[in-house]
């Protein structure tokens, strides 16, 4: 079932949504100081283009460096791509089919918003990383 979901994602928003992480992560990684939050954007690219069976847990090891960085990240990057992740899971809620679409593109929404401080794992074994 979860091939069946992630191949309907990736057709339905999974290639779009990953492509403006992609593009979000080469802006961050051309202003060489950003680096690390182009390595997280392409972190979740691979994450938005087929999300069924994993998930995100937060790093214990994250501290206050992730904290600030994910505040600068949400000024800059990150509500462009919430607001995607909105529009997207709006829309494939109005069709029946669509429904756990949008609510995998609503999950992501805090991951779009603070993704550093947070590591994807599958999906079977959320507690492996703590």
């Amino acid at each position: 079932m979860r091939f069946i979901l992630n191949v309907i994602w990736l057709v339905l928003c999974g290639l779009w949504m990953a492509i403006g992480y992609v593009v979000a992560g080469i802006i961050c990684c051309a202003l060489i100081v950003t680096i690390p939050f182009g390595i997280a954007s392409f972190r979740i690219a691979a994450y938005a283009l087929w999300p069924f069976g994993r998930t995100t847990v937060e790093r214990r090891d994250a501290g206050a460096g992730s904290l600030i960085g994910n505040v600068v990240w949400l000024v800059f990057a990150g509500w462009w791509l919430a607001l995607g992740h909105v529009f997207t899971g709006i829309a494939l809620c109005c069709t029946i089919i669509g429904i756990p679409l949008g609510i995998a593109n609503f999950k992501l929404i805090p991951v779009s918003l603070m993704p550093l401080g947070r590591e994807i794992v599958p999906s079977d074994r959320p507690f492996a990383t703590r």
